[in-house]
């Protein structure tokens, strides 16, 4: 008979995500790796200069503050600091496990709470994460258009 957490166990600890052996990267004390390092993307000359109609400016910034503020409320213990992001990565379903929630945020967005800012932005950070395990970073710019 086998064991069914030793089949899990080699499932989920043969490949594991780069992030997996960060053991400090949730850890709240620790050094700030980008203190210094900012990006700088100038979204107030940008739209000083007219390039937003849409206020995306004010959208981008944000996103950004957002995703800042989401790496210190992930659901890790003191003792792993594994996330369950990264273990689903680890079985090769973080693409569709992003897309999914994407569309769970999006689909309850006006019927839970009213339109709830928090529903959208989930929503556009799992659109990120699913543009990030899709591989996208890496793949040239084509010239397909959806819109």
């Amino acid at each position: 008979m086998t064991n069914a957490w030793a089949l899990l166990y080699d499932e989920l600890m043969t490949d594991h995500s780069s992030h997996y052996y960060e053991y400090d990267r949730n850890d709240p004390n620790r050094e700030d790796p980008f203190e210094g390092n900012e990006i700088n993307l100038n979204l107030d000359a940008l739209a000083r200069n007219g390039f937003w109609q849409y206020e995306e400016d004010l959208t981008l910034k944000e996103i950004r503050e957002y995703l800042s503020s989401t790496y210190n409320a992930h659901y890790t213990s003191k003792q792993s600091k594994t996330q369950t992001l990264d273990l689903i990565e680890s079985i090769g379903d973080a693409e569709p496990f992003c897309r999914s929630n994407a569309i769970k945020y999006l689909s309850r967005f006006g019927k839970k709470n009213g339109k709830s800012k928090q529903d959208i932005l989930k929503a556009i950070h799992y659109c990120i994460l699913l543009y990030h395990f899709a591989g996208l970073h890496n793949e040239t710019k084509g010239t397909y258009e959806t819109f």
